[in-house]
């Protein structure tokens, strides 16, 4: 009977197969693909997660080869959200049998005062699986990416202009809203009168305070609402790992990604109140939180900077307990 597991997010630096031409004329070396290999196994071996959601993957077969690099995770169950090696995709690895998959590239409807959002799909699909720990006992895994903070601009603008920046800087903005909110509502749909627990992990490209993070997890109920009415929020609520961790620690050291001086916790794990020990009725909790982020560096402070062989994120990963 299954009583532990460990559940990661790793963002894998775009993972393309060596000799292959990515954004423009961007291309790994046998030898600098080979390295990549080598450090992102090493790195999983020290996560040592039974399952992890990978984004930034642009090859599955690259994919394939990373993970059969570690000796944790070696030949074991790998589906990709459909990498075409032209843009980064999103993965999942699993010791445990992968029952069944669905893809999501489409994003729900949004409008605002009657307009409809002009955008329709999610800069990089939503993969779903469920997974068999034991017989009897599934989870859901959701792996995400969303847009990034880097600046969209248009066509034939001077990106040093600061009002073009200050464009740009939106347009990413609201790009990442409008799929937090098409994640949101997939979640809903799924988890709604539904107690099978729920891992969601991804690299949000925003803080766990953020609006846009918010809208995925979506808010407690405020403490005067009937109990049926807050049971109906827990059913859809979903708990970052970095905050029950944050409960049990002296201090909080919780950051995946350094850009220009700026410590971010970009990359999160969450979990349904299935995994949540307040919950009564849970059947199990997370743990412990760990975050794997020594490689990085603050190039504000130091001349050096991140091989492109690595990762430019921190890993993450959740020990949960079963009861």
């Amino acid at each position: 009977m299954i009583k532990t597991l460990k559940v990661g997010t790793f963002n894998a630096f775009n993972l393309v197969n060596p000799n292959e031409k990515y954004y423009g004329n961007r291309a790994y070396s046998e030898s600098d693909f080979n390295k990549k290999i080598a450090w992102q196994g090493q790195q999983l071996d020290k996560m040592k997660a039974d399952i992890v959601g990978f984004q930034e993957v642009f090859h599955g077969q690259a994919l394939r080869k990373m993970v059969n690099s570690s000796e944790h995770l070696k030949d074991c169950y790998i589906v990709a959200a459909n990498p075409n090696g032209q843009s980064p995709s999103v993965a999942l690895a699993s010791k445990y049998p992968i029952l069944e998959t669905e893809i999501f590239d489409d994003l729900p409807e949004l409008d605002i005062d009657g307009n409809m959002i002009p955008i329709t799909k999610f800069s990089k699909p939503v993969l779903k699986a469920v997974i068999e720990l034991e017989p009897g006992k599934q989870i859901t895994v959701f792996v995400a990416h969303l847009k990034s903070k880097r600046p969209s601009f248009g066509e034939k603008v001077d990106r040093n202009d600061p009002v073009e920046q200050a464009r740009g800087a939106v347009r990413s903005l609201v790009r990442r809203s409008v799929e937090a909110c098409g994640l949101r509502e997939i979640l809903v749909n799924h988890s709604e009168y539904n107690q099978q627990p729920v891992i969601i992990m991804g690299d949000l490209n925003d803080a766990s305070l953020a609006v846009s993070t918010r809208v995925i997890s979506g808010e407690p109920p405020m403490r005067y609402l009937k109990f049926e009415d807050k049971k109906k929020a827990w059913d859809v609520l979903f708990y970052h790992a970095k905050d029950i961790q944050a409960r049990k620690s002296f201090h909080d050291f919780y950051y995946t990604h350094i850009h220009n001086g700026h410590y971010e916790a970009l990359d999160h794990i969450m979990v349904s109140q299935e995994l949540v020990a307040e919950n009564p009725n849970a059947i199990g909790q997370v743990r412990n939180v760990a975050i794997f982020n020594d490689h990085l560096i603050d190039e504000t402070l130091s001349g050096d900077s991140i091989p492109h062989w690595q990762s430019d994120h921190g890993q993450v990963v959740a020990h949960i307990e079963f009861k």
